[in-house]
Formats: C-alpha cells, sequence, structure tokens
C-alpha cells in the first residue's frame, strides 16, 4: 500500500484527523488518539505502516515475518509492517479499520457522539 492510498483510505474513516510528524510521518487519529502512522525513518528505507492491534492479533502479527512490535509502541499492542509485502492492502485496511475501532471505543462517550461514531 502507498503512503497515499494509506491516507486516503485513513481518511475515510469517521472522525479522523491527521497531522505530519516526527519526520514526516503520517499520523492518523480519532478524537485526538492515535490509531495508526505511516512514517519512512533513514535515508532510502521503505515506508513502514504502524497501527494498534488487539491482544490476540498482536501475538500473532508479531510472529509473522515482514512484522515485528512497533518500536516505541509495542508496550500498547502496536505492530510495524517492516516489509512491503509482508500483509496486502485488504488486509492492511482491515487491521487499520479494527485500530480506528479500538482506539475510538475508548474514547468518551460525549467525544465519540461529537465525532459520529
Amino acid at each position: 500500500m502507498t503512503r497515499e492510498g494509506f491516507d486516503r483510505f485513513c481518511r475515510s474513516l469517521t472522525g479522523t484527523t491527521n497531522v505530519i510528524q516526527w519526520g514526516n510521518a503520517s499520523v492518523w487519529k480519532v478524537g485526538g488518539k492515535i490509531f495508526a502512522i505511516c512514517s519512512h525513518w533513514g535515508p532510502g528505507e521503505q515506508q513502514k505502516i504502524s497501527f494498534k492491534c488487539s491482544d490476540l492479533s498482536y501475538t500473532l502479527l508479531s510472529e509473522q515475518e515482514g512484522i515485528a512490535p512497533a518500536p516505541y509502541l509495542a508496550r500498547a499492542k502496536w505492530v510495524q509492517l517492516q516489509k512491503k509485502r509482508a500483509m496486502t492492502d485488504k488486509d492492511i485496511k482491515a487491521y487499520v479499520e479494527e485500530a480506528h475501532r479500538i482506539v475510538a471505543a475508548k474514547l468518551t462517550k460525549k467525544v465519540r457522539k461529537e465525532l459520529g461514531l
């Protein structure tokens, strides 16, 4: 999945906002809480997509080739796709949508209502 495709998909989810931070990373939030990131680290590095997971998904995905616990975010059950073909675009979308749902569910009822969730 390209960064443009990643951004387009995240933008389509309800109540999302995007900021560029941490060295040009595309950081997606819902209710001010991060649920997915697309970044490049270092010269010539490929893009890496990171997202929040359920406990079970974190355990299973962390064991797959090309996917690792996300740096700095693993304690919160985040994974990072470290190889371009680690996951299909369809699966990336499904996991990012689930990340959005997990993070949105932790927002207050008032914020969820304001965001239309």
